[in-house]
Order: structure tokens, then C-alpha cells, then sequence
């Protein structure tokens, strides 16, 4: 399935389409006679919306299914193709109606099926943020190239994929301009859902339009929550007893996830798993070698004062003063603490710190040892000559780890 998804460049719009569609009939699941020309409408407008992308979105998954899933709303509703296609008012769930039924099956919510005569389940944590980042369910921290598309979860309840694309022309920084989740039908509770959200369009609904797990009878133990219009949605699947937090800061996406050890460990045949970033970090050839960056910096350093100066981002921070704005947000001189200052010098984009420290809240709210929120130190060394990327020079790649080192002393 990832093989099929557009690129990343794609113009296609057809998240846009089912935002709008789902802001436009949110809590419309139980509508009357009388409402249902109001849901025609704005089912019209969906139509005509899907209509507009086609040509964008020939390709495209969410597109397909968006436009087989409107013929069979029409059918269901009676509508008709031809009438009014204005937006109708934003709709809300009425008092009592919380999308909770109690009557879900048991199987439906994690702890109480799998653990129901044992001890609590051990829970981890995973997060991808900023140039990118990595925090593995280990607490392995790492600063990672990974352009393109890379698999950061991939078990037997869902798959989840980024792509990364460069931050400046030329640069080998990177940071994620979409993310994919796909959960897998699982027994009564949810159908197979798909989440895509990539950069100026993160939605509050699956690619198909709703915000639960379908029509099975434990649907609700699936679903997403917006916390911040277009910035922040959260997803519950309580049926494997999983917490997803996507949120979009400035033009790139952050990903953090909380996920029992037995569900990170779900696979068929670990050893033939392949690549899964949360599992086992990013490749060795992908990860940024800092301690080549510090033989780099010395013998650059003294040629780049008799020489002319280094090519800067656009806002051209300096050490001290990106330091300087890092603390603003993050007091505490940890991994999330230099990784903003390390990216702020790499980009120049301000947005990254507030990347960092979204991402630092999320491990607040989400990671179950709370010692070990804070990391010190990187806990993987590379052996020399893992960072020069395919295709770039290698003076290039030089002249931009010495001007990033700084921030690592």
C-alpha cells in the first residue's frame, strides 16, 4: 500500500475535501428526515469538492475511497446529485452523545482483555520531531538524514510511515512532510482506517471521512480527537491500547506514540521484520555521526579563519543566540534542549524550537517512567564515515557540520 501513496510533492487536495465534509456534518450520524436535505447538501459538496482535485488526485488511495464512499451515502440517504452544494452550519454531538458506548466488547479495550488477571501492562514511548529527531521505544535518541520514505511502526495492528524532505535546498537537513497510519480490522472492533496528514493539511478524520473505527460493534474504541484545529489531533485506539499525538508546527509534522511492549512486539517474524525506525533506530549510514563532526570542526575550524566565511541559513543564528532562544521553551540542557539548538543553526526556522518542545510535552504526557523523561546522553557511537549522504559532496557536508558543531559543546 505505501508504494501506491502520491508523492510528497503531489497537489492533490483531497484531505481538504473530507476535513471540510466532516467539519460540515460532525454529530450527523443519527439525523432525522427532516435534516437529512442538510446532509444532502453538504454531501453535494463533497462531490463537487472531489470533483475539483480529480486530476491532482488521479493516483491517490484516499481520493478513490472518498469518491466510492459519496455514492454510497448518496445511495443510503436518498440523495440527490443535483440541489444546493453550500456549506450548511458546523454541527456539534449533542448533550450525552460522546461517541462512548458502554456495551463495547471487552476484547475492544486493551487492558481490561489482555490483562484482566495480571499486572498492568509495561507501556513505551516513541516520538519523531525537528530535523528529524528520533527517540526509539528504547530511549534511544537519535539525530537522523532519512530523507524520503521510512517506516516508523510496523507490527501486526498498524503500520505507520513518514516522509521526509529537505528543509533547505542542497541541505541535508529533513524533517517529516507526511505521515501515514494505517490500523489493520481487528475482530469485532474497528475496521481497517487510514490516517494521512502531510504538510498545511492535518485533519480531524480518516482518509474516508469518519472518526471512529467504522460500523463494527467496538468502532469506538478507535477514534480521533482535534485538540487544536489544524495543529493538533490526538488518536485512541483502546483496543490495543495505543495514544497517537500528530501535531504540525510551522510546515513539518511531529509524531509521538504510547504503545504497550506486547503490541510493539505484535510481528509475525521479528528477525525478517525489516527496517522499523521505533524498534531499531535508523540505519547507521542515516545517522548523524557526531563524533565526526567534532574531527571535522577542529581541522575545518582553523582553515575557516584564514578562508572565506561558511554559507548560513536565513536567519543566521548564531550559538549564543540560539541557545538562548531553546531556553525560552526548554530550561533544562538535555538531548531536546541541543537538538533545538542544533536545528535552529542548521535551518535558521524558529519553528523547530517549538518543534523540540511539543515534542518534549508529549513525552511528558505520554512516557510511563517519568525518570526517564530527560535524556543526557546519545546511546548509540558510530564508527566514522556513516554520515556523508549519497549524492553530496563531501566538502559540502563538512562545511555544514562545522557550522552546526557549536551547539554540541
Amino acid at each position: 500500500v505505501f508504494s501506491c501513496l502520491p508523492a510528497v510533492t503531489s497537489p492533490c487536495k483531497i484531505l481538504k475535501c473530507n476535513s471540510e465534509f466532516w467539519a460540515a456534518t460532525s454529530g450527523s450520524h443519527h439525523l432525522g428526515a427532516e435534516e437529512a436535505p442538510e446532509f444532502c447538501t453538504a454531501l453535494r459538496a463533497y462531490a463537487h469538492c472531489t470533483r475539483r482535485t480529480a486530476r491532482t488526485c488521479r493516483g491517490d488511495l484516499a481520493y478513490h475511497s472518498a469518491v466510492h464512499g459519496i455514492d454510497d451515502l448518496m445511495v443510503q440517504h436518498n440523495c440527490s446529485k443535483d440541489g444546493p452544494t453550500s456549506q450548511p452550519r458546523l454541527r456539534t454531538l449533542p448533550p450525552g452523545d460522546s461517541q462512548e458506548r458502554s456495551d463495547s466488547p471487552e476484547i475492544c479495550h486493551y487492558e481490561k482483555s489482555f490483562h484482566k488477571h495480571s499486572a498492568a501492562p509495561n507501556y513505551t514511548h516513541c516520538g519523531l520531531f525537528g530535523d528529524p529527531h528520533l527517540r526509539t521505544f528504547t530511549d534511544t535518541f537519535q539525530t537522523c538524514k532519512v530523507q524520503g520514505a521510512w517506516p516508523l511502526i510496523d507490527n501486526n495492528y498498524l503500520n505507520v510511515q513518514v516522509t521526509n524532505t529537505p528543509v533547505l535546498p542542497g541541505s541535508s537537513a529533513t524533517a517529516t512532510s507526511k505521515l501515514t497510519i494505517i490500523f489493520k480490522s481487528f475482530q469485532e472492533c474497528v475496521d481497517q482506517k487510514v490516517y494521512q496528514a502531510e504538510m498545511d493539511e492535518l485533519p480531524a478524520a480518516f482518509v474516508d471521512g469518519s472518526k471512529n473505527g467504522g460500523d463494527k460493534h467496538g468502532a469506538n474504541s478507535l477514534k480521533i480527537t482535534e485538540k487544536v484545529s489544524g495543529q493538533h489531533i490526538e488518536i485512541q485506539a483502546k483496543y490495543i491500547g495505543t495514544t497517537i499525538v500528530v501535531r504540525q508546527v510551522g510546515r513539518y509534522l511531529t509524531f509521538a506514540v504510547r504503545m504497550p511492549e506486547e503490541v510493539v512486539n505484535a510481528v509475525e517474524d521479528r528477525d525478517s521484520q525489516g527496517l522499523y525506525l521505533c524498534l531499531r533506530g535508523c540505519p547507521a549510514n542515516q545517522q548523524i555521526d557526531f563524533q565526526t563532526i567534532r574531527s571535522a570542526q577542529a581541522s575545518e575550524g582553523r582553515a575557516r579563519r584564514k578562508g572565506p566565511s561558511l554559507p548560513v541559513p536565513p536567519e543566521a543564528f548564531t550559538y549564543e543566540t540560539a541557545t538562548a532562544k531553546c531556553r525560552e521553551k526548554l530550561p533544562v540542557e538535555d538531548l531536546y534542549f541541543q537538538s533545538c539548538v542544533f536545528d535552529l543553526l542548521t535551518t535558521g526556522d524558529v519553528n523547530f524550537m517549538l518543534a523540540a518542545y511539543y515534542a518534549f510535552e508529549d513525552v511528558k504526557m505520554l512516557h510511563s517512567n517519568k525518570d526517564k523523561l530527560h535524556l543526557y546522553e546519545r546511546t548509540r557511537v558510530l564508527t566514522p564515515g556513516n554520515t556523508a549522504p549519497t549524492g553530496t559532496h563531501p566538502t559540502l557536508w563538512v562545511a555544514l557540520l562545522c557550522l552546526c558543531w557549536l551547539c554540541l559543546l
